[in-house]
């Protein structure tokens, strides 16, 4: 069994300093005790579930540093740096690219590359891998260029599924959807276009849509971490511990209102390095049959 590997950055200089999201509110400011707390507590509670953690220096004057998840898209050790549409958040593209730098130089990952000059792709943020079908989904339409599906799938060789976002509370697809190892997707309807709902539907079938109500939504229950068969997200409804329950998750819920309040949770929070596509799977399998 691979251990996971994340990226996180700590909270050090998190902070509501812009608004480019309706949740982020510099009127209402941010938490920084509770910030580092929650914070912490999620970084104990991967690493109690045996999740591997490398940290990535804060920096000030970056106080969304710490959305990790947006640095990039990462399968068979090649990262796909991003690249931001808000001038707010350009300021991070060097410092990540400078950490993946350090990764390689590690052998932690392969291959470093960049996104086109003129098309935004602001990472796993809106780049979801699904291992059960081998493709992407990715979010488009606030934050990432439809365009840069088409540098996904050229990247990795893996198809890249572009869906429209209709809600601009959900700027991310990672804030709305989250494709679980059964092969069940956990997705908020109201997050898309009618496009994007038929693309959905078109390639999950109904048993493994697990459609979230509003409030779910609204405590972002969709921006969820999987760690082999535990879920790890801020909360969800009783109704939706139940439907993954019976799935043979277990569901492990570490509140992280701090970060809600400028529009990111669990998953925004975290970068996973290890996905791999099938490919990469299959060959140590056939290197063990042979």
């Amino acid at each position: 069994m691979r251990q996971a590997r994340i990226l996180m950055c700590p909270p050090e200089f998190y902070g509501i300093e812009y608004e480019i999201n309706p949740w982020m509110s510099r009127s209402r400011g941010s938490t920084p005790e509770r910030a580092q707390r929650q914070w912490q507590t999620l970084h104990d509670t991967l690493r109690g579930l045996g999740v591997s953690v490398e940290l990535l220096e804060p920096r000030p004057g970056l106080p969304d540093l710490v959305f990790t998840a947006n640095a990039a898209v990462v399968l068979d050790r090649t990262a796909l740096l991003a690249r931001f549409r808000h001038p707010e958040r350009q300021g991070e593209q060097p410092v990540f690219a400078g950490a993946f730098r350090a990764l390689a130089a590690r052998g932690l990952v392969d291959a470093v590359v960049e996104m086109p000059q003129g098309v935004a792709l602001e990472g796993a943020g809106d780049c979801l891998w699904d291992a059960s079908r081998g493709q992407f989904w990715m979010g488009c339409g606030f934050r990432s260029d439809v365009a840069a599906a088409r540098v996904v799938e050229e990247t990795f060789g893996v198809p890249c599924v572009a869906l429209e976002l209709a809600n601009p509370s959900y700027y991310h697809l990672d804030t709305a959807m989250c494709a679980l190892p059964c092969g069940a997707v956990v997705y908020y309807p109201g997050a898309f276009t009618e496009a994007a709902l038929e693309q959905i539907h078109d390639r999950v079938a109904p048993q493994d849509r697990i459609a979230l109500n509003a409030d779910d939504a609204a405590q972002f229950a969709a921006n969820a971490i999987c760690a082999e068969r535990t879920v790890v997200l801020s909360s969800c409804s009783d109704v939706l511990r139940g439907l993954l329950e019976a799935r043979g998750y277990r569901v492990v819920a570490t509140p992280l209102t701090a970060f809600q309040r400028s529009g990111g949770s669990a998953c925004c929070l975290t970068l996973r390095l290890d996905h791999v596509g099938e490919a990469q799977v299959a060959a140590p399998r056939l290197a063990a049959a042979g």
